[in-house]
C-alpha cells in the first residue's frame, strides 16, 4: 500500500514538471518581435484562453499555455518564446508576488473589440495605429461620424479616435492647403455628411460625435487618442454652444469674446488652455508644445514614470517597455504641456526638462482614456504626402509598444486602482 502512495506520489510530481507553458519575453535582450508578441497575444486571448500579463517581469512578459498551435503561432510571427515548466512558471509567479517586488501577474481574461475612428475614404497621411494592428495582426473594425450617432460604439470595447479634428476646423490647415484638391475635397465631403445628418455646420456636428464618445466613456468604455484628436475632442466639448471657427471654416463669424465663455469642466484632461484664433495658425491653442519646444531630434526623448505594479497595475499597463526612455516623435499636437493638464490625469511619460506631458491616462465616469501625443512613433516629422513608416524594420519600437498596451488594456481582470 505504502509502496503505491510513493509510486503515486511520484507520478503526480513529475506529471506537475512536465506540465508546460509559453513564456513571451518582453526584454530588450530576449525579444526580437515585440510588436507581434501582442498580436499573438490577443491571438490566444480569442482562442478563449487565458493569459497572464507579468508587470516589470522581463519588461512585461506573457505567460501563456502551452500548446503546439500557438508555439507554432509564434514561430510563424517571429515571435521569440520559451516553454517552462508548470514549476519553473510557479517559481516566476512566487517571485513576481513577492511583497519586495514591483513586479504583478494580472490575468488577461477576453480578447476586446477594436474599432478605429477614421473616415471611409484614404487620408493622405497615416495613422500609426491602424498601421500597428495591421502589423500585429490585431483585427479592428472601421466606424466613423453616422455609426457613432447611431449607437455603434456600443459594440465595442475598445475605440481609437484617428488624427480627427473635432472642432470643426478641418485640422486648421487652411493657410497650407486650402488651394490643395485633397482639402477642398475633404472639405465638401464633411459638409455633405453633415447635411445627410441634419447638421448646419460641420462643427455643431463633430461636437455630437464628441459628445457621443464621451458618453461611451463614461459607460464603461476604452479609449485611446494621438495627436490632434487629443486635444481638439476636450476643445470641441468645453466650446459646446460657442461658435469658435472663423467664416472659412463656417461661412459666419465666431462668437465675440469666445475665449472667456470656453467650459473646462466639461473636458477630460485640459483646462486653463487658451485657444488659437487665427485660422492662418497650424495650432489650436496652447495645449499642444509643439511651437514652444525646442529640442533637437537627437536628444528628443521622453521618459516613462514608474507605477507600483500591485497598487497601481493600469497605469503599470500601460508604460509596460523594454526600455523607460523612449525616442521622442512630433505631431500637430506633439505633447501636452503640463500646467494645462488636470490634477486628476496621470502623467505616464514625460519630458521634465521641457515643461511637457507626452503619454497620459485619466478615468472618465465608468471607462478609461489614454492621450499620447505625436503622430507616429517612428518617423520624427512625419507630413503630407511622405511615404507611410515599414514596421517591418521597427519590430521592437518602445514607442509602438505603448500603443499596444492600450489595445491589450481592456482583457485585463480588474482591480481597483489606488493612485
Amino acid at each position: 500500500m505504502k509502496k503505491t502512495i510513493i509510486i503515486l506520489i511520484l507520478f503526480l510530481v513529475s506529471l506537475q514538471s512536465y506540465a508546460s507553458y509559453i513564456l513571451i519575453p518582453m526584454d530588450a535582450e530576449g525579444q526580437n518581435n515585440h510588436l507581434k508578441a501582442y498580436g499573438v497575444t490577443y491571438w490566444t486571448l480569442e482562442k478563449q484562453l487565458k493569459v497572464k500579463w507579468l508587470l516589470n517581469y522581463k519588461g512585461g512578459s506573457f505567460l501563456l499555455p502551452d500548446s503546439e498551435e500557438i508555439q507554432r503561432e509564434c514561430q510563424i510571427r517571429g515571435v521569440s518564446f520559451e516553454v517552462i515548466s508548470n514549476a519553473k512558471a510557479e517559481e516566476i509567479l512566487e517571485m513576481i508576488a513577492s511583497p519586495s517586488q514591483n513586479m504583478e501577474a494580472v490575468v488577461l481574461e477576453k480578447a476586446p473589440k477594436i474599432a478605429v475612428y477614421t473616415p471611409k475614404g484614404l487620408q493622405p497621411w497615416d495613422d500609426a495605429v491602424t498601421m500597428v494592428l495591421t502589423y500585429a495582426e490585431i483585427p479592428y473594425e472601421t466606424v466613423y461620424d453616422e455609426d457613432v450617432l447611431n449607437d455603434a460604439l456600443l459594440l465595442y470595447d475598445w475605440l481609437h479616435l484617428h488624427h480627427e479634428d473635432f472642432t470643426g476646423q478641418y485640422g486648421k490647415f487652411y493657410r497650407a492647403y486650402r488651394s490643395a484638391s485633397w482639402y477642398i475635397q475633404e472639405k465638401k465631403e464633411a459638409e455633405d455628411l453633415a447635411t445627410k445628418l441634419g447638421y448646419a455646420k460641420v462643427s455643431e456636428e463633430k461636437l455630437a460625435v464628441a459628445k457621443k464618445i464621451r458618453d461611451y466613456v463614461i459607460g464603461g468604455g476604452f479609449m485611446f487618442a494621438m495627436c490632434s484628436a487629443t486635444d481638439s475632442f476636450d476643445i470641441a466639448l468645453s466650446a459646446d454652444g460657442i461658435d469658435i471657427c472663423e467664416p472659412m471654416f463656417d461661412g459666419d463669424g465666431s462668437d465675440p469674446g469666445y475665449q472667456n465663455k470656453i467650459d473646462y469642466n466639461k473636458t477630460f484632461a485640459f483646462k486653463d488652455f487658451i485657444l488659437e484664433r487665427s485660422p492662418n495658425v497650424y495650432e489650436f491653442s496652447s495645449i499642444d508644445m509643439t511651437r514652444k519646444r525646442r529640442i533637437p531630434m537627437t536628444t528628443d526623448y521622453f521618459s516613462l514614470m514608474e507605477f507600483s505594479a500591485k497598487w497601481d497595475p493600469i497605469p503599470s499597463m500601460l508604460c509596460q517597455n523594454h526600455t523607460a526612455l523612449v525616442k521622442g516623435f512630433m505631431g500637430q499636437t506633439t505633447s501636452f504641456t503640463r500646467e494645462e493638464i488636470k490634477s486628476n490625469v496621470l502623467i505616464m511619460g514625460e519630458n521634465k526638462t521641457n515643461g511637457e506631458a507626452k503619454y497620459i491616462h485619466g478615468i472618465k465616469g465608468k471607462g478609461f482614456f489614454t492621450f499620447y501625443g505625436g503622430h507616429d512613433p517612428e518617423d520624427y516629422t512625419h507630413k503630407v504626402g511622405d511615404p507611410k513608416t515599414e514596421l517591418d524594420l521597427h519590430p521592437t519600437s518602445p514607442g509602438y509598444r505603448l500603443i499596444l498596451n492600450n489595445v491589450l488594456f481592456p482583457a485585463a481582470k480588474k482591480k481597483k486602482q489606488k493612485t
